[in-house]
């Protein structure tokens, strides 16, 4: 398909025709919001693409915060991806059990350490079985591979640089949540956090993204969201949302329609919603 990009976005059909390349490595990056009450390794090991090993978002991540799944220290990124037998010189493809949602966090923490040979599956495991595609039950055989890293920090900001953003106005700020949750009328799932959202900021909810089938909508729609949220993409974007997971939605987006200079707020709600000393804004945009 002409829309394939390894570096962003491939369809189920390109993976079935690669599936079988000595260099391509397969993650399942699936994860569930608190509360679901779902086991996303129990479901890998019922069910995987062949050949996919189970990227752990939770596990993989800076046990030091006390802030939900924050990107990993390069070393600890490394070490996991090498015992996983991802590597140097593959080419890694990403997908989940939703269609699209928890992927496109792996993607960017791929991205933030430096490696551009990775993509996510569009429509990811439903749209894979949906087609008839195979599936197994195995755990692959692991080869160890070095990893080389170089950690991009301009693609992920902290509540400091947050507060600038949104006091100075001289970043678009996108936020991924649900629209109620945007404007503050329904609930946070994590308990302890206010209603609201980031002063400044345009709700462009992950959802609005996306097809039916889980599948990112095409170029011009993406735009045409965009547009619609009032979201000034001459300026460099930063996006966020409940714990800095479905706003990785937005930068793939962006990635796809050909926007580079953006940025994830890693901490998200999870740190501005508890964070005493930063105003919070409700109703629309």
């Amino acid at each position: 398909m002409a829309n394939d990009d390894p570096g962003i976005l491939v369809s189920t059909a390109w993976l079935a025709a690669h599936l079988k390349d000595p260099d391509l490595r397969i993650l399942d990056a699936t994860w569930f919001l608190p509360g679901t009450q779902r086991d996303a390794r129990e479901e890998y090991e019922a069910a995987h693409i062949p050949g996919a090993r189970f990227f752990d978002i939770e596990e993989i991540s800076d046990h030091r915060s006390d802030l939900p799944h924050m990107a990993p220290a390069t070393e600890k990124f490394m070490s996991r991806l090498r015992a996983m037998g991802v590597g140097d010189g593959h080419q890694v493809v990403v997908y989940d059990t939703h269609g699209l949602f928890s992927a496109a966090r792996v993607w960017w923490l791929f991205k933030l350490m430096g490696q551009r040979n990775i993509a996510v599956l569009d429509g990811g495991l439903p749209k894979w079985q949906a087609e008839g595609r195979p599936t197994e039950d195995m755990a692959p055989i692991v080869r160890d591979r070095h990893m080389t890293v170089r950690r991009q920090n301009q693609m992920v900001k902290d509540v400091t640089q947050m507060a600038a953003a949104s006091k100075l106005g001289d970043h678009t700020i996108l936020d991924a949540r649900p629209a109620a949750r945007f404007r503050g009328e329904a609930p946070e799932p994590r308990e302890g956090l206010r209603r609201g959202h980031i002063p400044g900021s345009r709700n462009v909810p992950h959802t609005d993204l996306l097809n039916e089938d889980g599948t990112m909508k095409d170029p011009d729609a993406l735009r045409a969201v965009f547009e619609a949220a009032g979201a000034d993409l001459d300026k460099p974007v930063i996006t966020t949302c409940g714990s800095g997971t479905t706003a990785a939605i937005i930068n793939l987006a962006l990635e796809r329609i050909g926007v580079t200079d953006h940025a994830l707020y890693d901490g998200s709600w999870s740190e501005w919603g508890a964070f005493p000393t930063v105003p919070v804004a409700t109703g629309d945009a």
